[in-house]
């Protein structure tokens, strides 16, 4: 939403890309982005267009991002932390509307989000990335209970337990990593619980652990207390 000129008014954003990189005459490309809008859920388009972005709430403006990645007609669709800073109920209208436009339009998606929750119910595969590097691979619905690298289940087990309100939340010890602070070995290995030599030497490469795949030297999947979320 930040990407959005604020001197600028919604429609001049929208109509932009049409105009200058494809060449759209402009009648045509607002024809166009007035009926994105309203289809991602803005009913009175064509007002919406003449306003500044700060007249707007951070749910229309999700709406009027959506919209500007749908004019340019693309396969694949990158939606980066997408619900970012949206209240719960917005965050359903925003994945909603996005979901309707994939099946609508037939597109991919590559969706990026510190949510593994959310990522689990949207997508068809989680990749899980620490130091800039993927560390696991595992379809979503196998997320939870078969998560096989110690990273991805200490941030399964650090959610808040719906079960059990009084659960104690967990943290990871330690401080993540950027990708050229990554030491020779494991770059989790500072972090680990079940650090091991090995991990401190040698850098692990992804191998297959059933039908996902794990950067780590002695993957395992989640015990049924750590499958819980909770201790």
């Amino acid at each position: 939403r930040a990407h959005i000129n604020p001197a600028r008014s919604v429609g001049d954003f929208l109509i932009e890309g049409l105009t200058t990189a494809r060449r759209v005459p402009t009648a045509e490309a607002v024809r166009k982005v007035a009926g994105i809008l309203r289809e991602v859920g803005i009913a009175d388009a064509e007002r919406r267009m003449r306003q500044r972005p700060h007249e707007l709430s951070g749910g229309l403006l999700q709406r009027v991002m959506i919209a500007a990645a749908l004019a340019a007609e693309p396969r694949l669709l990158l939606a980066d932390e997408p619900t970012t800073a949206l209240d719960v109920t917005t965050q359903e209208e925003v994945m909603a509307i996005i979901g309707e436009a994939r099946e609508a339009r037939g597109l991919a998606m590559l969706f990026i989000t510190h949510d593994l929750e959310l990522a689990a119910a949207v997508c068809d595969r989680v990749v899980v990335m620490y130091a800039g590097t993927t560390v696991e691979e595992v379809p979503a619905d196998r997320l939870r209970g078969h998560a096989a690298h110690p990273y991805t289940r200490a941030l399964l087990a650090s959610r808040p337990s719906v079960a059990d309100a009084s659960a104690e939340l967990r943290s990871i010890p330690g401080r993540p990593l950027s990708g050229f602070e990554a030491p020779d070995g494991c770059a989790f290995s500072a972090r680990c619980p079940h650090v091991q030599d090995l991990c401190r030497s040698e850098r692990p490469r992804p191998a297959a652990v059933g039908d996902a795949s794990a950067a780590c030297h002695f993957p395992r999947t989640l015990s049924p207390e750590e499958a819980g979320g909770h201790a």
